[in-house]
């Protein structure tokens, strides 16, 4: 019953989290275009009260006139919408999923004995405290860097720089699978965090000042700014790290820290040629290709680097020959014994699933196939130790009609 509970709970979880997730992207992605594709307000009327730019636009049958004011407009309007509620929701939504996903059974998600041998408590405190490490280190580097001269291009390095620690660091101390996605999480808590402690408040004291009658320090708009950039070259990266939990082959790569920051990377620089390509249309940036081009090769020579390598050798074609040469049910039986049955036997049967008779196992041979064959995921962290001849053994079967008698 707890496990059918939990998969409703992390199916509903996921739902929320994908769709406020997407209301925060597409208004995160709408502003940078906004401001980017501002022109110099034209009418008088606009250059009296103080407007930095102006935008027409249609959409949906109607025409849009969005208008900026850099530090204020020359009236508080009686009704200001805020942009906070989607990051928020996101951020909640997505570590209560994170809790229910993996939290709740860290000793099966969060605990590789082959990579740390650690209780279960400690590896929910090592993961809480990556989240909080890092926007600890990343907002203390930002605050001493981004108002220097080149502050931005230092911030980027630094920023780059403990990306690829903390998926180093992960990767090194989790099961692969956890680890990309904790890495994911890790960013998307401080890209929060910058609503929560910069965007949002520097906006409100704006506000009170406007309110109060008293001149608006710029700073706050400028800071928020920062944030908000750094937020929109977060986004792809976090998104690989999210949906990278599907695709085995990306996080059980024997080097996958590099995978992940090799593509998160690619992100950030497809990232960047969205975000000129609108003032560029406008002549105000050079053409941003090369950064589109320098992230889709990094891409190709990612695929390139992580293609599978076939057994060359004569004695392991041949051990791999004799392993699976006989794969009738019986040798197969052996392998589900040895590996599966203590998770899906007649004491324990995790997701309702039993493999310790013929009629079940042939009910569910396409999800065995693809669960220990294709995409690896099973056994969890291979905690059973299930060997590439013994894959290959179910593969065969599997594919020669996987009979289970």
């Amino acid at each position: 019953m707890e496990s059918y509970l939990l998969d409703w709970a992390n199916l509903l979880l996921r739902w929320l989290h994908v769709i406020t997730a997407i209301a925060w992207v597409g208004s995160s992605f709408y502003f940078v275009f906004l401001d980017s594709s501002l022109t110099p307000p034209v009418e008088d009327e606009l250059k009296k009260q103080g407007a930095t730019g102006e935008l027409w636009a249609v959409h949906g049958g109607g025409f849009y006139h969005p208008v900026k004011f850099a530090v204020q407009p020359p009236a508080l309007p009686p009704h200001l919408h805020w942009f906070y509620w989607e990051s928020y929701t996101t951020w909640m939504s997505g570590f209560a999923l994170f809790t229910v996903s993996y939290l709740w059974n860290a000793s099966s998600y969060l605990v590789d004995k082959s990579l740390m041998d650690w209780p279960p408590g400690a590896a929910i405190g090592v993961a809480i405290s990556f989240m909080v490490v890092f926007w600890v280190i990343y907002d203390a580097i930002c605050r001493m860097f981004a108002d220097r001269k080149n502050g931005d291009a230092i911030v980027g390095a630094l920023v780059l720089v403990l990306v690829c620690a903390t998926a180093w660091l992960a990767c090194r101390w989790f099961p692969g699978r956890a680890a990309f996605l904790l890495v994911g999480a890790t960013i998307a808590t401080s890209m929060t965090a910058n609503v929560g402690f910069w965007i949002i408040p520097g906006q409100r004291k704006v506000v009170a000042a406007i309110k109060a009658g008293q001149p608006v320090d710029p700073v706050h708009g400028l800071r928020g700014k920062q944030r908000s950039v750094h937020n929109t070259y977060f986004t792809l990266p976090v998104l690989f790290a999210m949906l990278s939990n599907h695709y085995s082959f990306t996080w059980s790569h024997p080097l996958n820290w590099l995978v992940l920051v090799l593509m998160m990377f690619a992100g950030a620089a497809i990232r960047q040629f969205f975000v000129m390509r609108h003032g560029w249309k406008l002549g105000r940036n050079p053409n941003p290709l090369p950064y589109a081009l320098v992230g889709l090769a990094v891409i190709a020579g990612t695929i390139v680097w992580m293609k599978p390598v076939a057994i060359n050798s004569v004695a392991g074609s041949a051990q791999l020959a004799r392993s699976a040469a006989d794969f009738s049910y019986e040798n197969v039986k052996v392998v589900l014994a040895q590996r599966c049955y203590m998770c899906h036997g007649e004491q324990v049967q995790m997701k309702n699933l039993r493999l310790d008779s013929p009629a079940s196992v042939k009910l569910h041979a396409q999800a065995i196939y693809q669960q220990a064959v294709v995409t690896k995921v099973m056994p969890l962290n291979n905690a059973t130790g299930i060997t590439d001849a013994e894959r290959a053994l179910i593969g065969q079967w599997f594919q020669a009609g996987a009979k289970a008698e």
